[in-house]
């Protein structure tokens, strides 16, 4: 017999890294994490890493921007190894064509979302009918076969979580949307073709590691900002339509 299928708050709840107050029922925390978050770097057999210092900025400008706290530096993971549900956040990318993943890795990705888990797939070679974006599109369709992927409509609750957005950022803008794959009402898998993480990509430096095109660093800016409201969403869903952190929001905000 199947075990019962756990609530997205109690799985949050579990977690190790404990998680949001937000995410439990009527606490109304003002911390959105109770200790630092640790987002889940996808490692495949194909290029994985392509934006190498992509994920410790996006951690660093949470810190700055929100009351998350992230460790300092992304945890890569293996869909097939023991600990996925220590990330409620993960982050899947690839520069070229994705290799297909194993039964078991398909099979552990789909119990990590059904319960609870959150994926942001990321196409770093803003590709469109070809390279990581002929090839994810199937495989994601396998993990989740009851779940296509879907345009997220501009009204939807993730494009308010933290920021108010009206546009994509990214590297590129390949798609001024992003797609979803949904379960029972949640944004469960959300992928974007315009290289969000070379958008995110600083040098030890300081430098900007990529230009954004066409629309320059305001893109760049839409792209954090788009950022710090998929990690919003990615650890508490729907608080913003609850109002759940209304007066926190507004207190960061002034």
């Amino acid at each position: 017999m199947a075990p019962p299928k756990l609530s997205r708050r109690s799985f949050l709840a579990s977690l190790a890294a404990g998680l949001a107050g937000a995410a439990l029922p009527a606490r109304g925390r003002d911390s959105v994490a109770s200790s630092p978050i640790a987002i889940g770097q996808v490692q495949h057999d194909g290029r994985w890493n392509p934006r190498p210092s992509a994920l410790k900025r996006l951690g660093w400008e949470l810190a700055r921007r929100t009351s998350i706290e992230t460790t300092p530096e992304p945890v890569p993971v293996r869909l097939d190894a023991p600990g996925l549900h220590r990330h409620p956040f993960l982050y899947l990318a690839g520069d070229g064509a994705l290799p297909p993943f194993s039964d078991a890795a398909r099979a552990a990705l789909r119990r990590h979302l059904q319960f609870g888990g959150f994926l942001l797939v990321d196409a770093a070679d803003g590709s469109d009918g070809v390279g990581f974006d002929a090839t994810v599109r199937p495989e994601l369709a396998r993990v989740l076969p009851s779940a296509p992927l879907a345009p997220v409509p501009q009204a939807h609750v993730l494009y308010k979580t933290f920021y108010l957005l009206d546009r994509q950022g990214g590297r590129v803008v390949t798609r001024p949307w992003l797609e979803a794959q949904s379960l029972d009402g949640r944004l469960a898998v959300i992928y974007s073709q315009n290289d969000l993480g070379g958008a995110w990509a600083r040098s030890d430096l300081g430098d900007w590691e990529y230009p954004c095109t066409p629309g320059g660093e305001p893109q760049r800016e839409t792209a954090i900002r788009l950022g710090v409201n998929l990690a919003m969403y990615a650890l508490c869903t729907d608080y913003k339509d609850d109002a759940v952190h209304l007066p926190f929001i507004m207190k960061r905000r002034t």
